[in-house]
């Protein structure tokens, strides 16, 4: 067997899912903080900063997916039963949500009740999406090759867990995207909540750093065992120093500083959890390897894969480039 044929997969994976959470993520986020704001204008404004991106960020979404069932059929035949009800609770969501950017700009009557939507959608979304990764974290019982537990073995106090911190991550991302697109009370009003929100995010990421050790044997071995702990001390401390970086950019009235240090901060996070379960892509029974698609198919869809991969960067590229700049008061999705 090709043995790398699973890490080169493994690799696209999670280049994929590292994108969507940092592009979906902000215009979730943005959706988040919907409640917070004064009028209808305001929110015409928000919803006009992420327009031009959001159907293209959930792109990602489809390639992480569509990745782990060609390139990983024995991992997606075990996840996708442990996790139907968050997973359907979170493309409902976003359904949901994505039928509000056409429905809201048009409505009268209604306008209330697609903010409902668009609010909820957005964090019930980054809600179910923690979930998810809090079930992967926590494992997922495995006999004979497939799945042996029950519909709501995902539903512990530390996913939800996960789920909260995933939506408060997520909103620090919207409101430093909103500081760096947006002008006017809206940018300002941004500014004062990414503060408190990455108070929030640090709780948590302290949170489930410390939870993780203390329930996951397995966990704990990776990151406090010799001579593991001695490469791995760097990641929390570069966490930190991250973190007073986004403080300092966020309250030295930065733009770009807040948002770009955000997503740093959200890729320390990942590369932790990267840390905690690798090489098991359903923990702890099924490694990359244990779960791999035959060689043939890996490289049949690894072709097609490196062809498309790039179009879909030089897309996501050229539409930020197009649509850079700030959006002015009063603008709105139409």
């Amino acid at each position: 067997m090709e043995w790398y044929l699973p890490l080169i997969w493994s690799a696209v994976i999670g280049v994929a899912v590292a994108m969507y959470v940092i592009l979906d993520g902000f215009d979730l986020g943005v959706g988040i903080l919907f409640p917070f704001t004064r009028n209808d204008r305001e929110r015409d404004q928000m919803i006009a900063s992420v327009a031009p991106f959001w159907d293209g960020n959930e792109t990602w979404l489809v390639l992480g997916g569509g990745g782990l069932l060609v390139a990983f059929p024995r991992g997606y035949a075990v996840i996708m039963p442990a996790l139907y009800l968050p997973v359907i609770g979170m493309l409902l969501a976003l359904i949901f949500r994505g039928v509000t950017f056409e429905f809201r700009g048009i409505a009268r009557t209604s306008r209330w009740f697609w903010n409902f939507v668009f609010a909820a959608g957005s964090a019930l979304a980054a809600f179910f999406q923690g979930m998810i990764l809090g079930g992967l974290i926590q494992g997922i019982r495995v006999e004979n090759g497939a799945f042996a537990g029950g519909a709501f073995d995902f539903a512990t106090p530390f996913a939800a867990l996960c789920g909260l911190a995933v939506a408060a991550g997520y909103a620090l991302l919207g409101a430093t995207w909103l500081i760096m697109k947006t002008e006017g009370a809206v940018a300002a009003r941004a500014r004062r909540q990414a503060m408190i929100l990455l108070a929030i995010v640090l709780a948590f990421m302290a949170a489930v750093s410390l939870w993780t050790p203390l329930a996951f044997e397995r966990i704990a071995a990776r990151w406090f065992s010799l001579p593991n702990i001695l490469y791995l001390w760097p990641v929390p401390a570069i966490t930190a120093l991250v973190a007073y970086g986004v403080a300092r950019a966020i309250s030295g009235g930065e733009e770009y500083g807040p948002f770009l240090g955000s997503i740093v901060l959200f890729l320390l996070g990942y590369i932790g959890l990267v840390i905690s379960v690798f090489p098991y892509l359903v923990p702890p029974s099924l490694t990359i390897w244990d779960a791999a698609a035959v060689p043939a198919s890996q490289i049949f869809m690894l072709l097609g894969t490196l062809f498309l991969l790039p179009m879909v960067l030089a897309y996501t590229v050229f539409v930020y480039w197009v649509f850079r700049g700030k959006v002015p008061e009063g603008a709105r999705y139409h």
